[in-house]
């Protein structure tokens, strides 16, 4: 499918995908240089929703920023607000109580499948398949019914704080977990008869969308992306934090590049999330769910502090610096999606428009987090 070969004679036209279009979900927009339906050039331009959140962190103190990272990816909120709080708390000496990592964990993953759902949901529809995302947001509902009895929230989290959880979780979300994941496991089948073994979907993802390893490490891909060309790294594995250590789990990795290989990542990140939270709940000790002498108004001592989490598209990394006053001097984010979102002008050259936009659903992007 992807051997075009443009001739000197062959006449192009410009072709807006986006910013408003439904393979796009959300602001995006993508200048496509087109010789009929193939891309001869790809130029992503980014800014629409820009809001400064960098900036806000500089004018706001340490704990009002907080409900900023859920506004960047509002799917997977609860991993934005862990990599805050870890690079808060590593600045300021803030020791979190081990009850309160475990409830991290826990929610932090059951956020990483429902965001995971949700893109498996969108990324089929994406190929014209309109049933799989019904089961999806199914399945995510009882996620999101479980994170709402702790966090009073659906969907843009506000639940770490300094030095632990807002909330600690009680009897009836541990009984609410284990019944979800038992119903999930029996779900996951259901999927791959679906979808994973779908003809028309193989047909669709098999060897498109070819991201080579040297690709994926040139822009600085992580997450899914990154595992589906065949690169084994996870930072809950290779630079741990919280409690991961405690945990057995596999990161998956696919080595054929292609859109199936991340979709089969994602697939199977579901299957090892739900061990993780099975552990947790096993080992969950009994505690404080935060720590009893937190400052009112943290003050980190002077310096320049960096922290990263694993969140569901990738790494997502805090750089602080700060000047010893409650708030910081200077706050830069690395967020998955724009790296991962850069390497795709160059990827989907000489593809077929159908193509690129199966590429871009296999991204998994979400483009608050882009413009942060």
């Amino acid at each position: 499918m992807n051997n075009y070969a443009r001739s000197e004679n062959q006449e192009t036209f410009v072709l807006n995908l986006g910013p408003q279009h439904p393979a796009t979900h959300g602001v995006l927009r993508v200048k496509l240089t087109m010789d009929g339906e193939y891309i001869v050039h790809a130029e992503p331009v980014l800014g629409y929703i820009h809001r400064m959140h960098e900036k806000m962190g500089e004018n706001r103190t340490w704990a009002q920023f907080m409900p900023n990272t859920a506004r960047m990816d509002y799917l997977g909120a609860l991993s934005y607000n862990h990599g805050y709080a870890l690079a808060v708390e590593r600045a300021a000496g803030i020791e979190v109580p081990e009850r309160a990592e475990y409830i991290r964990v826990i929610t932090v993953e059951l956020n990483r499948i429902a965001s995971h759902l949700l893109w498996f949901g969108a990324f089929v529809l994406d190929l014209g398949g309109f049933t799989p995302l019904l089961y999806a947001f199914d399945d995510r509902e009882k996620i999101l019914d479980l994170l709402e009895s702790v966090t009073g929230a659906r969907l843009t989290f506000c639940y770490f704080r300094f030095g632990g959880v807002y909330n600690d979780i009680d009897d009836e979300f541990i009984a609410g977990t284990t019944a979800f994941i038992k119903r999930l496991r029996e779900r996951m089948p259901d999927y791959h008869n679906l979808v994973t073994k779908n003809i028309i979907m193989i047909k669709r993802l098999k060897g498109i969308g070819i991201l080579p390893e040297e690709m994926c490490r040139r822009y600085g891909a992580t997450g899914p992306v990154l595992r589906g060309s065949g690169v084994q790294y996870d930072v809950r594995k290779n630079e741990p934090y919280s409690v991961y250590p405690e945990f057995d789990f596999d990161v998956p990795v696919y080595s054929e590049c292609d859109s199936m290989a991340r979709y089969m990542v994602r697939m199977d990140e579901i299957e090892q999330s739900m061990r993780i939270v099975e552990q947790a709940i096993a080992k969950l000790p009994e505690g404080e769910y935060i720590a009893p002498k937190v400052p009112k108004i943290v003050k980190p001592e002077p310096g320049d502090y960096y922290a990263c989490v694993e969140a569901a598209r990738g790494t997502f990394g805090v750089r602080l610096v700060s000047d010893g006053s409650n708030t910081a001097y200077r706050l830069k984010l690395r967020s998955p999606t724009f790296s991962n979102m850069s390497l795709y002008g160059e990827a989907c050259q000489g593809m077929l428009l159908a193509d690129a936009l199966a590429l871009m659903g296999s991204l998994d992007l979400v483009i608050p987090e882009i413009d942060r």
